[in-house]
């Protein structure tokens, strides 16, 4: 399979930039495709060296790297998976409470391996130290049932779970990872994302703004029904109060004061088609919790591709962060300029 070729093609007919870096990382595909996906079983008997079942793509927010993996992941033959990887965390601490076995990580791999033979995780990153704790059992049972691991991250492979808590903990999966992984970074200095136009980012709080808000918000909920849509998430109850048949509009502390994660948001996404945040602050040491649901809200929202209109105090390009999630919301910054373009909302 001629990858570059491939990826030329498509890059023309989405109309994308081309950039050598860029083609680059395909090249590197493309040798990480052969020594994993093209060696029959003669080849493998004379060619015994230990390949690298991982490909870590690192690189600065909005430089391509979801574009690219995105294409090759699309490429791939036979039975893939793309998660994000709270969803992942989520389907494994479900498996392990709900089996209740005594090997209960080799029980939940030997179970994904029937489900696929090839993971791919997008801007990969660690927060939760329950997960740091356990992610080198995880993935040296993963990688020794030869799973192909895809991840994309802004974040080296050395500077993950970086000053996170029982960090010592965690260093035994970055052992595992930089063994199995190749890791290649994509250095471009341009934000892609940033380019698109931000029609539904409104600042600052004032009366026009709120006109300019309420009525997009009445020309997309116009002959829908309103109702309150409540959710159940593992006993516990979430309403939206403002529920149009998808159309979900939301106050930021309606979201981000209450004790929300992963979960709660990933199902509210499976219900929205579009969302309305109102109010979004600055943000401070003050209120970082908040801050770093905001961050997982958002993931999970552009993993599952929902558009979104907000109202804020200050511009996007102005807004700053509490110092300990300085480097994870960059990507957030990049992701809403993306998920409140009209390029975006046209998709």
């Amino acid at each position: 399979m001629n990858f570059k070729k491939l990826f030329l093609s498509h890059c023309k007919i989405h109309q994308y930039e081309i950039n050598q870096n860029q083609l680059d990382i395909i090249n590197d595909l493309d040798k990480y495709h052969k020594e994993n996906f093209n060696q029959n079983l003669l080849n493998k008997f004379f060619n015994r060296k230990i390949t690298k079942l991982g490909f870590y793509l690192v690189g600065d927010v909005g430089v391509g790297k979801t574009m690219i993996l995105n294409f090759f992941f699309d490429k791939l033959k036979g039975e893939k998976l793309r998660l994000h990887f709270n969803e992942f965390m989520i389907e494994f601490h479900d498996f392990i409470f709900k089996e209740k076995k005594n090997n209960g990580i080799l029980a939940f791999v030997k179970n994904l391996k029937k489900k696929t033979k090839i993971l791919y995780f997008d801007e990969f990153q660690v927060t939760n130290i329950v997960d740091a704790m356990i992610l080198g059992k995880l993935f040296e049972k993963i990688f020794e049932e030869n799973i192909k691991v895809l991840f994309s991250s802004n974040i080296n492979i050395d500077e993950l779970y970086k000053d996170g808590l029982q960090r010592e903990q965690f260093i035994p999966f970055i052992k595992i990872l930089k063994k199995n992984s190749h890791e290649i970074k994509l250095s471009i200095d341009e934000d892609y994302r940033v380019n698109n136009d931000t029609i539904r980012y409104l600042f600052p709080l004032n009366q026009s703004i709120n006109f300019k808000f309420n009525k997009f918000f009445r020309q997309s909920t116009r002959d829908k029904k309103h109702t309150t849509k409540v959710l159940e998430v593992k006993g516990r109850t979430i309403k939206i109060k403002n529920f149009y048949e998808g159309i979900s509009r939301f106050h930021f502390d309606e979201l981000f004061s209450e004790n929300l994660g992963s979960e709660d948001y990933l199902k509210i996404a499976e219900c929205c088609k579009f969302i309305f945040i109102e109010d979004l602050p600055i943000f401070s040491e003050k209120n970082s919790n908040k801050q770093q649901r905001f961050i997982t809200f958002i993931d999970i929202i552009y993993e599952k591709k929902i558009p979104l209109m907000i109202t804020s105090e200050i511009d996007l390009k102005d807004i700053k962060s509490c110092l300990s999630l300085k480097e994870q919301f960059k990507r957030t910054i990049s992701r809403l300029y993306e998920l409140t373009s009209l390029k975006y909302h046209q998709k």
